[in-house]
């Protein structure tokens, strides 16, 4: 059976690298833009949803936005725009999704957090409280969901060598983070596609509830 993918923000970086390897493997690939959704309304959201012409079998909710900001930095139109696109989009996403899910009893959902999702530094608030909300909400939708072979999982990347991390960091500080890494490099976006792959593939059949982290070992240190 030919299987559809829903994939937001895989325009560029890890959400293009997914878009690529589940192409590859014979997907229909959705890959909306922002004229098609826009994340940042809900009205967008329901609108796209209620476009959709074919059942959507499988989810990877990749799109996020991180506003670095102490918090007496934090603006109310901070918090509204990250909490929305971070959090609210996927979630209503899943929501219109799910229902068709359940009837085929199958259905494969990533949502694409962070390692600050797990730890976190300064200047993170926001991120790291979007996206590790975002796996507590893998975590409970994995409990409601598996009675319908609904895996869902969420991917926990690290520092990933993209084109946005290589326009905001000059090669020094690049190589200063990259020696932080026990691997001494950081990912590429087909490395993080790779788990994404597996995740929403036949091949997973047990795995569900998982923030699978993808850093090259940072966070065991």
């Amino acid at each position: 059976m030919k299987r559809t993918v829903l994939i937001t923000g895989a325009s560029r970086g890890i959400g293009a690298a997914i878009k690529t390897r589940l192409g590859s493997e014979g997907l229909t690939v959705l890959s909306p833009g922002r004229d098609e959704l826009d994340l940042l309304s809900s009205a967008s959201i329901d609108s796209y949803l209620g476009s959709l012409k074919s059942p959507v079998d499988i989810i990877v909710n990749n799109a996020g936005i991180n506003f670095l900001a102490a918090l007496e930095e934090i603006t109310d139109e901070n918090l509204e725009t990250m909490v929305q696109v971070n959090l609210t989009a996927p979630l209503r996403l899943i929501k219109g999704i799910v229902p068709n899910m359940k009837m085929n009893r199958f259905g494969r959902i990533v949502n694409i957090s962070s390692i600050f999702g797990i730890v976190s530094k300064e200047r993170r608030l926001l991120y790291t409280t979007t996206k590790s909300a975002l796996i507590g909400m893998t975590k409970t939708l994995a409990l409601e969901l598996g009675g319908y072979n609904i895996l869902v999982n969420a991917i926990a990347p690290g520092y990933v060598l993209t084109q946005l991390t290589k326009q905001n960091n000059s090669p020094e500080e690049i190589e200063r983070i990259s020696s932080s890494i026990p691997l001494k490099r950081m990912a590429e976006p087909a490395e993080i596609a790779e788990v994404a792959a597996f995740l929403c593939s036949d091949k997973n059949t047990y795995i569900t509830g998982q923030a699978i982290v993808v850093d090259g070992g940072f966070t065991c240190m």
